[in-house]
């Protein structure tokens, strides 16, 4: 039988994956792979678990949990140089990633979906030596995710987010920022600066036009401009905010940028805590087998706003 090792977090997104292993087991177990799970806790740390996923034998790696677990683990095995396809069940309160890659939020639908997958090379964020599979965020909000109390993710899902978020609102101030890509260069002030390998940050499809494929990064600054900004909220809530990227929002693609920033806060990879300023970070292209993909279709509300894009007047130079 061909191994599968599955890595869980049992506390993350409301104990979720607890009552679903029997269920993972026997899906695997139905398409003829050996699970093995490895359950971990403060005796059995991550780096616990790839210790023999060298070895041979192994046809790919299980990883269950929301965006911060998954991208955990996605370091850890950069750092054990272990080069396994990964699939990912999306068992967290934060599963932006797993929905950017098409998995079914349904556990069984999502083993087989994997099962049945060929893999797929996807490229992965660097920063300052360490990799994010999703976002890195700093500024309005973007320390949420790390000061919402476990407990509370755990008990009330995405609503702790949103509780958390209105409290951080009234102590919040603009923040003076240096941004340099290959081809664009900016100083001045933001609220909220996203990196995004993946598409979503909170479930809300911000950076639409981003690939997961194509060796780039998608790059939006909310200035604190609040008149411009404020003109660019009808365009941020039909998702044309990145076609109108001169104003209170700016957009651009690149596969490297630099980063810095006058004030001391904290930066946000994948919900949980990231690195000091300056920012030195890099699209790695292709440097993950990933199991499952499948590109998204548009839902009805994506299609009617396309449509409502379309129709706006174009903009003359």
């Amino acid at each position: 039988m061909k191994k599968v090792k599955l890595i869980y977090n049992p506390f993350s997104g409301n104990n979720k994956i607890i009552n679903q292993i029997d269920t993972i087991i026997e899906v695997y177990q139905k398409h003829g792979y050996q699970l093995i799970p490895f359950r971990i806790s403060y005796e059995a740390t991550l780096e616990d678990a790839f210790t023999d996923l060298n070895d041979e034998g192994w046809d790919h790696l299980l990883l269950a949990g929301g965006d911060g677990s998954v991208s955990d683990s996605i370091n850890m095995m950069k750092k054990m140089k272990i080069d396994l396809p990964v699939g990912i069940l999306p068992t967290g309160t934060a599963n932006d990633f797993a929905k950017c890659i098409g998995i079914p939020s349904t556990i069984r639908e999502a083993c087989e979906q994997i099962i049945t997958s060929e893999s797929k090379k996807i490229d992965l964020g660097y920063v300052n030596g360490k990799f994010f599979i999703n976002v890195l965020s700093f500024g309005l909000f973007t320390e949420v995710s790390q000061n919402t109390p476990t407990n509370l993710k755990n008990t009330m899902g995405k609503l702790a987010y949103y509780i958390n978020g209105i409290k951080e609102l009234p102590k919040f101030k603009k923040l003076k920022i240096f941004v340099e890509g290959n081809e664009y260069f900016y100083v001045g002030d933001a609220f909220l600066v996203f990196i995004f390998n993946g598409k979503t940050a909170g479930n809300i499809n911000i950076a639409y036009k981003a690939e997961l494929d194509d060796g780039m990064l998608d790059v939006i600054i909310i200035k604190a401009d609040l008149v411009h900004t404020a003109k660019s909220f009808f365009n941020f809530l039909i998702r044309n905010h990145l076609e109108d990227s001169d104003n209170g929002i700016s957009y651009f693609r690149t596969n490297s940028v630099r980063i810095d920033c006058a004030e001391e806060l904290r930066t946000d990879i994948d919900g949980e805590k990231g690195p000091e300023f300056p920012l030195h970070i890099t699209c790695k292209e292709h440097s993950l087998n990933i199991l499952g993909y499948r590109k998204v279709e548009p839902k009805q509300i994506d299609k009617f706003l396309e449509n409502l894009r379309s129709s706006l007047p174009k903009k003359t130079k």
